[in-house]
């Protein structure tokens, strides 16, 4: 049995690039971080940030390039993939990415509201969740009713 699975919550770096490929397929990448904090032996409080790749496609890609942006806080979802190619100048190179398959938008609403997500008031400790899902192909389609804002 084999088993290829990434989860990750963090923050974009970045705004997602979203480009289509030439057959006209949506492909969204951006980058997030992770921080993980410990205590080192002397008690001294330590932090190490990871930087993740991360590859959306379809519609989860027009999702992420409409809806995240730079600092966005969101749950990840896919597998890992390494990619090798040769430069331009003639140097191998590789690249591992999450291929992201599901994603849950974790900010809060008033953090959105600069943004113009929303014109209503927030309601007292209100935290809408978007799960968008890419698993399966024939459940492609987000239902308007189903986004919170």
């Amino acid at each position: 049995m084999n088993l290829n699975k990434a989860m990750i919550i963090g923050n974009l770096t970045r705004d997602p690039e979203v480009r289509n490929t030439p057959s006209g397929q949506s492909v969204a990448s951006f980058s997030i971080a992770t921080n993980q904090v410990w205590n080192d032996q002397s008690g001294q409080k330590q932090e190490k940030v990871e930087y993740h790749n991360i590859v959306v496609w379809r519609r989860l890609a027009e999702i992420c390039g409409q809806y995240l942006h730079k600092g966005s806080k969101v749950y990840i979802e896919g597998r890992l993939q390494t990619r090798d190619w040769t430069g331009q100048d003639g140097i191998k190179r590789s690249r591992t990415e999450i291929i992201g398959e599901n994603m849950i938008m974790l900010d809060k609403i008033s953090s959105r509201e600069s943004g113009g997500f929303n014109n209503e008031p927030p309601m007292p400790n209100e935290e809408p969740i978007i799960n968008i899902n890419e698993s399966n192909p024939d459940e492609d389609e987000i239902k308007v009713e189903n986004i919170p804002f």
